[in-house]
């Protein structure tokens, strides 16, 4: 059964809200990551890893000083060290209020995008508009093995860290899955999403990992916090020279968000959005 935490009490989710007729960034409902950083043991002001939170918007439209309608991709990115996350649907219905409001320019959305999403995140939010068939959207393919074809019984549906095991050999590869799935923590609507893990330590039994990240598909909680609490176990457990955790969560309400955490020094891959996205 779903619960609503109460640093979601006042936010838009999950209630009846009126569809915005002009631009208003007091839609935009921010939630403090501290509170469900706090129970993996991440302190704030001291994170272990850096990071940012990608999100792409497929919805995106404004009129130009004429009148006519202007069609665009947006893609955000939030640092993993900004006080605040954004809560989606409040995000959603912040960009339907751009769809019957005039502006001068192109940069002139980019530039109240920034303003308004940094207000609210706590830091510096940086935004780029595409066009709907901008060759940088084009789907590509997640870089390293996959480990979705191991034949493998799983009757455990909750996180357990006690799946991840290793070996003494060191290696440095890359492995991801598409079978990660989490809900919603409010409504607890499916949240669909691919990860991907590359790593510089022991070798993981990539069993064992493929059961932990299958043991997300009952949890509920945001995308950003399912990606920490995966970070955060696999460094306790396996303790890796060097780690990164990316995942692309499917679009939902025209939304799709992919979060990533890194040793410093980590990048992810160039961007890159998936088929199912």
């Amino acid at each position: 059964m779903s619960r609503r935490p109460e640093t979601l009490a006042d936010a838009p989710l999950g209630r009846e809200s009126a569809y915005p007729e002009h631009y208003d960034a007091g839609l935009l409902y921010p939630i403090p990551r501290a509170a469900n950083r706090a129970p993996l043991g991440i302190e704030e002001g001291a994170l272990p890893f850096v990071g940012e939170d990608e999100w792409h918007a497929f919805e995106v439209s404004w009129l130009n000083a004429r009148g006519k309608p202007v069609v665009a991709v947006a893609r955000f990115r939030l640092p993993a060290d900004s006080p605040n996350l954004i809560e989606s649907k409040s995000w959603k219905l912040y960009l339907n209020g751009f769809n019957q409001s005039r502006f001068v320019s192109r940069q002139a959305v980019i530039e109240i995008l920034e303003r308004d999403l940094s207000r609210a995140a706590g830091a510096t939010v940086s935004v780029e508009l595409f066009a709907v068939d901008d060759e940088a959207l084009a789907p590509r393919r997640l870089p390293g093995e996959c480990l979705d074809d191991l034949d493998i019984a799983i009757d455990d549906y909750t996180p357990s860290a006690e799946h991840l095991c290793v070996g003494d050999e060191v290696v440095e590869e890359t492995l991801h899955s598409h079978l990660l799935k989490s809900n919603c923590p409010v409504t607890g609507q499916p949240d669909w999403g691919s990860v991907l893990i590359r790593y510089r330590g022991p070798r993981l039994d990539r069993e064992g990992l493929l059961r932990y990240l299958v043991g997300y598909r009952q949890h509920q909680d945001f995308h950003e916090h399912c990606v920490e609490h995966i970070y955060m176990d696999l460094m306790a457990r396996a303790r890796p020279e060097r780690l990164l955790v990316l995942a692309r969560y499917v679009r939902r309400g025209g939304l799709d968000i992919s979060p990533w955490r890194a040793t410093p020094g980590e990048h992810p891959p160039t961007p890159l959005r998936l088929a199912r996205q």
